[in-house]
């Protein structure tokens, strides 16, 4: 059995964005596409999550969906809509939680977010979470006494994710920046050039 699955989570409704987010297309794959293609890359069993269990809880319907039909200790979360996180800094995260048997968030302008693993044992905490229709992560960051991974202004790229038109405009323009120089990875001076053109879903 794996140390740890990843599950993407795609049950948000993109209110904010007027579109299924998921299925926008860079360099013609999918944001989600991009997402698993990284998971996959992590060698650990892959699921993506589209129809929540409890609706209405925002993520965390989606975590107790994912902890309450894991088929491994630990689930390492990501988001949908953060098509370029990187292995390297998922790897990161993963040490840091002891190979899942520590809960790990990011921390990222002094918030906590995804990507994020947490133990099977903690779906308890999130049920008891929910009956108290208490949703943030940052407080079950906080229930399950979690491990930080703060994060530098070089992740910045690696933690962005698209929610808005505008959002989405600057995704493309780094996109296309970084496929124009070859660039592999992702970089805080890249991130902090992202230009504000709103495209069409």
């Amino acid at each position: 059995m794996d140390r740890f699955e990843v599950c993407i989570l795609a049950g948000g409704l993109s209110t904010r964005m007027g579109c299924d987010k998921a299925r926008l297309k860079l360099g013609g794959r999918t944001l989600i596409a991009a997402v698993r293609a990284v998971a996959v890359g992590l060698g650990s069993r892959v699921r993506v999550i589209r129809r929540d269990l409890v609706a209405r809880c925002g993520p965390l319907g989606g975590v107790f969906t994912a902890l309450k039909t894991a088929h491994s200790p630990a689930v390492l979360f990501l988001a949908c809509d953060a098509p370029f996180v990187s292995p390297v800094f998922l790897r990161r995260l993963v040490r840091l939680s002891t190979w899942g048997t520590r809960a790990a968030f990011v921390i990222h302008d002094a918030r906590v977010g995804f990507p994020f693993i947490l133990p099977i044992g903690e779906l308890s905490t999130v049920e008891a979470m929910i009956a108290r229709r208490e949703f943030s992560l940052q407080q079950l960051a906080d229930a399950v006494a979690a491990k930080r991974l703060r994060a530098s202004p070089r992740d910045a790229a690696a933690l962005f994710n698209v929610n808005t038109p505008e959002d989405w405009a600057r995704a493309q323009a780094w996109w296309r920046r970084r496929r124009a120089t070859g660039l592999s990875g992702s970089s805080g001076s890249s991130a902090s050039r992202w230009t504000n053109r709103v495209t069409r879903c």
